[in-house]
């Protein structure tokens, strides 16, 4: 299909949509509201209750008090804490509420509900076979231990037998998709933070259309964001006409909840429970260099062949059956039955962030902890709280060799200028730092010894660590690991390197907004 067609073909949705929206739906209107509702509440007071003054600070200073209590009694990071310890010292009223409105997580109490009540009844539905977790190679390296903690917080067990593909760009991971999807029998299931209409989604959704013709079972899920930003608020209804099931993740609703957090920032694909794909990569055409944004974009992805799929199938079942009043489970979760031999082992996993547990970071902060040789790290965001620095700088501090690929060219300026923020300490502890000087990094990897790998969709910053849904592989002596290092080498070929000199001459307008944003960042 030329790109005219597939074009042609998804002109479903108008594609317009104004900034406007963004910035009705977004935390930042219910801070102002807060802050100027603050303003004018106090200027009234002084105008029209003058003799009232000295009560009213009495008060005010006493529900201060009795959020600050109520806030370090929470079981917030520490992080987290001081930046709201600073926003109610400054902003007494409106910080309060804002942290009662966002603990209490007004709009997604149905979600978590619905959410903990799916994971705890598909808990069963993927049992660990206990003879692959007793094997001696993953004992001495932590790797059951690691698989036993992951299923504290779902179905997430540990697979022999399943091959696993690493995709070191979008274009490439894309030209395999597509190949893959041709094949499909009985189901498509995709899941991505964003589709946006293009060539890249118009070949996909060509294929779909046809599969969906066909008998497939075909469903899309994307997040509620892309109505604010990339399509339309009945793009359901118009998939219907061409036969595929869809759905929005959380749909946004004005000021009820604030549009960053609980977002689906998942990248899944599931076909036929026998092939699927993870890592970066969405379905719009930057992703694949097709039009160019921040200079070229550097992404990457795995696909997985073998038992390990059925874990991807459940994470999206999961999802998708939030809406659902009788979800099925069984018809789509079977081992295939042309399994091939493979080597290593793999665990997909999810990370909730309505629970307590911050899989994500865990994740990586035990790699970090257990690396003997080298950690090498690919991602777009540095926003880090103190333990994932902590772990990252003890992990250089002990002789591991630490390197970060970060943009040269960033998607966001708050969120380059944060990272920068962390240059100094992290240089002081031994971290190498490059920045990726043709554009934009990107891939979620982190590769150790030679031997671990993880790869999904998980960012270096609070977005994904705390707020966000997320997926990703964890790889243990696969094949393709060597792959992934080759990968991260040839990149860091392409970087420029941070030093102490270049720290110092970063310009004063970075220095000033990431020291400043520093505070906010567990917001941000």
């Amino acid at each position: 299909m030329e790109p005219r067609d597939s074009e042609n073909l998804i002109r479903l949705l108008p594609k317009t949509r104004s900034r406007l929206l963004r910035l009705v739906f977004s935390r930042l209107a219910v801070i102002l509201i807060l802050i100027i509702s603050q303003i004018a509440i106090i200027a009234a007071i002084y105008g029209l209750f003058e003799e009232f003054i000295p009560r009213f600070k009495v008060i005010q200073t006493f529900f201060t008090l009795s959020m600050i209590l109520y806030l370090f009694n929470s079981e917030m990071d520490s992080s987290a804490k001081l930046t709201w310890l600073w926003m109610i010292a400054m902003f007494p009223v409106p910080g309060s509420i804002l942290l009662w409105f966002t603990d209490n997580n007004f709009g997604h109490r149905r979600i978590r509900d619905r959410i903990h009540e799916l994971i705890e009844d598909t808990k069963h539905v993927l049992p660990q076979d206990e003879t692959v977790m007793d094997e001696p190679a993953l004992v001495d390296s932590g790797t059951d231990d690691l698989c036993r903690y992951l299923n504290r917080s779902g179905c997430f067990p540990l697979y022999k037998d399943t091959g696993v593909r690493y995709f070191s760009q979008g274009e490439e991971m894309f030209r395999t998709l597509i190949a893959e999807l041709e094949k499909a029998e009985h189901f498509i299931f995709m899941e991505f933070f964003i589709i946006a209409e293009g060539y890249m989604w118009g070949k996909v959704l060509s294929i779909l259309s046809e599969k969906a013709k066909q008998g497939v079972d075909v469903r899309v899920m994307y997040d509620g964001m892309c109505e604010i930003s990339s399509l339309s608020f009945d793009y359901p209804k118009r998939m219907e006409q061409l036969d595929i099931r869809c759905k929005d993740f959380s749909p946004v609703q004005p000021f009820l909840s604030t549009h960053y957090n609980y977002r689906d920032h998942r990248k899944i694909v599931v076909i036929d429970g026998k092939c699927a794909f993870t890592g970066g990569v969405n379905l719009a055409d930057e992703y694949i260099n097709l039009t160019e944004r921040f200079g070229r974009w550097k992404d990457a992805a795995i696909m997985l062949k073998g038992t390990a799929v059925s874990s991807f199938t459940l994470m999206f079942l999961q999802m998708w059956n939030i809406t659902e009043q009788d979800p099925q489970w069984e018809p789509f979760i079977q081992a295939p039955s042309d399994v091939q031999p493979a080597e290593g082992w793999v665990i997909p996993y999810a990370d909730c962030p309505l629970d307590t547990d911050k899989v994500g970071e865990n994740v990586y902060i035990d790699m970090l902890y257990r690396a003997r040789s080298y950690v090498h790290i690919m991602t777009p965001y540095l926003i880090l709280d103190g333990e994932l620095e902590t772990a990252l700088k003890f992990a250089a501090q002990r002789g591991v060799d630490v390197q970060l690929i970060l943009p040269g060219i960033p998607d966001k300026k708050t969120a380059y200028a944060l990272a920068k923020s962390h240059y100094r300490s992290l240089l002081a502890a031994g971290v190498k730092i490059y920045e990726y000087t043709p554009g934009f990094v990107h891939a979620k990897v982190v590769v150790s010894d030679d031997e671990k790998a993880v790869v999904g969709t998980i960012n270096f910053d609070y977005r994904s660590l705390y707020h966000h849904f997320e997926c990703a592989a964890y790889l243990y002596r696969t094949p393709c690991i060597p792959d992934i290092e080759q990968d991260f080498c040839k990149t860091r070929a392409e970087c420029r390197t941070v030093t102490e000199d270049t720290v110092r001459k970063e310009t004063l307008y970075y220095k000033l907004l990431g020291g400043f944003l520093k505070i906010l960042s567990p917001l941000m």
